[in-house]
Parts: structure tokens; C-alpha cells; sequence
């Protein structure tokens, strides 16, 4: 929610906007002057991220759950327990953010594949860039191709094979 779908759905209606301010000539509309600032929005959607994740961790205190971070994994104990670096906790219900990352190929696999960036790294763009390729085939992919299109990068999405070649 954090890191992709709330940033990704304020970028998504951004190529909304931009699409619509594409087609206001269309009805009657004159838009002449019209500029796009990729840091303007994004500063806008970084700042709104900031703001929600201090709403949901001070929701998250006044319902008194406790945030414990770190690595953690189930123990044998016969109450439900984890242990999250070196310390126990057992409680009746225990939920577990994964706080999952993309595995990136090294370039022995896939010779300039530290050239790219995941998703993620979309979000930390300063700029738009002028040319992009995406690589997959994935509605991730497919939104941020389409994304970085609409708002003015000459975009490229390149979908895998059955065999790497």
C-alpha cells in the first residue's frame, strides 16, 4: 500500500489528467500553455504517502497493537509464537507484513540488469525520463509503461519468452 499502490494509483490519475487534458480540444476546450512538473506530483504524492502512514500507525497505537520490526519467523512452541531478532512474542493473533522485495538478476544472469530498476524504483525517479523500457508483462508493468507514456516518456515493454535468449 505504502510503496506501490497508493503511489502508483496517484500516478495512474495523473496520466488520467494528462489524457484528458489531451483530449479537451475535442470538446471545445482550449489548452494551449498547458505544462506537466514529474516534481511537483511528486513531491505532492511523497508528502501524501508520508501523511497516510502517519494515520495508519497512529490508528494502529490507539487500537494498541504493538509493532515489533524486524526479521521474524514462526518458533515450535505450542502457543503461537514468532521470534523477531533473538526476542519471543506469543500472542492469540500475530499478522506478519512480509515487506516483500523484487529479486533482481545479477548480470551474470542477464548481462546490465543493475542498469534497471524494480518498481520501486519508479517512485524515486526525479524526473521523468525522457525514454523508458519496461521489461514484463504484469499489470505492475503494463500500468507504469502506460504511465510513463502518457506523460510524455517514449516508452517502450518488453514481454519474456518461454526461454531467455
Amino acid at each position: 500500500v505504502n510503496v506501490g499502490c497508493v503511489p502508483k494509483k496517484v500516478m495512474w490519475n495523473t496520466a488520467v489528467h494528462a489524457e484528458f487534458i489531451h483530449d479537451h480540444t475535442d470538446y471545445g476546450f482550449e489548452t494551449h500553455g498547458v505544462k506537466f512538473s514529474w516534481r511537483t506530483i511528486k513531491e505532492k504524492r511523497d508528502a501524501y504517502v508520508r501523511r497516510l502512514n502517519d494515520i495508519y500507525e497512529s490508528n494502529v497505537k490507539k487500537a494498541q497493537i504493538d509493532i515489533i520490526r524486524g526479521y521474524g519467523k514462526f518458533t515450535a512452541d505450542p502457543e503461537p509464537t514468532i521470534e523477531v531478532d533473538g526476542k519471543k512474542y506469543t500472542a492469540p493473533h500475530i499478522l506478519i507484513a512480509t515487506g516483500g522485495r523484487p529479486a533482481v538478476p545479477s548480470d551474470s544472469e542477464i548481462p546490465g540488469a543493475s542498469l534497471g530498476m524494480t518498481s520501486d524504483g519508479f517512485f524515486d525517479l526525479e524526473e521523468l525520463p525522457r525514454r523508458s523500457v519496461v521489461v514484463g508483462a504484469g499489470y505492475i508493468a503494463v500500468e507504469i509503461a502506460g504511465i510513463l507514456s502518457t506523460l510524455g516518456s517514449k516508452s517502450s515493454l518488453l514481454i519474456r519468452q518461454d526461454k531467455v535468449m
